[in-house]
């Protein structure tokens, strides 16, 4: 058992440098682990280890040695081979006594001038990855989603971002969309209640106190 599993990490550590399905430098999830790929051995491949316990897409210090005939049997997601930009969302909670048409022209416009920089040269490269794949048309612009629920509208903000800087870009976002949220008279953040209401239980001391 040990030398076939040894033999499959052989293979798959063929098939990883013919195929190039990563290659140094690639940030990758392969069962279930995520991380930057460090080192391609023979049979295992090296990560600085990402997620776990630490939230986003940051590193948390640890070197991961995978067996490489994972790639044999398990699916790998690539994040950066030809095409380094992935689409990233917020949501946003707004009160129903809002005016969610002012609410949508500010997230709209702040989202498309903060993201303006990487939009443009993520279109490029969806320009240069229809060369090579087979791609549909993707609608690469900010576009802002809603979503009527019982409490609240929920807006769901939708923007490409380099893979790379995904947490920064989302957090200086969220921050400002924040700001402009909270300058608002007219727009309200919404968060969920809960009414809470207690109930005289028969026989309970308050009864008895009141008995001669």
């Amino acid at each position: 058992m040990a030398l076939q599993d040894m033999f499959k990490s052989l293979v798959g550590g063929i098939v990883i440098f013919l195929t190039g399905i990563y290659r140094v430098g690639d940030r990758i999830e392969v069962n279930s682990k995520s991380g930057d790929v460090m080192d391609i051995g023979i049979l295992y491949t090296t990560l600085m280890e990402m997620k776990e316990w630490v939230l986003g897409d940051q590193p948390t210090g640890r070197l991961s040695a995978i067996p490489n005939s994972y790639v044999l049997s398990s699916t790998v997601n690539n994040y950066t081979k030809d095409h380094p930009y992935i689409w990233d969302e917020i949501t946003i909670p707004i009160t129903y006594d809002s005016d969610w048409s002012e609410a949508i022209s500010k997230i709209a416009n702040i989202t498309e001038r903060e993201t303006k920089v990487v939009t443009q040269a993520a279109e490029k490269s969806v320009s240069k990855l229809g060369e090579r794949y087979y791609t549909s048309k993707w609608s690469i612009e900010p576009a802002v989603f809603l979503r009527l629920t019982d409490n609240w509208i929920e807006f769901n903000i939708r923007y490409i971002t380099d893979v790379r800087q995904r947490r920064e870009i989302h957090t200086n976002l969220s921050r400002m969309l924040l700001e402009e949220i909270q300058d608002s008279e007219k727009v309200r953040l919404a968060s969920e209640t809960l009414d809470i209401s207690i109930k005289e239980i028969p026989g309970s001391g308050s009864e008895k106190e009141n008995q001669p």
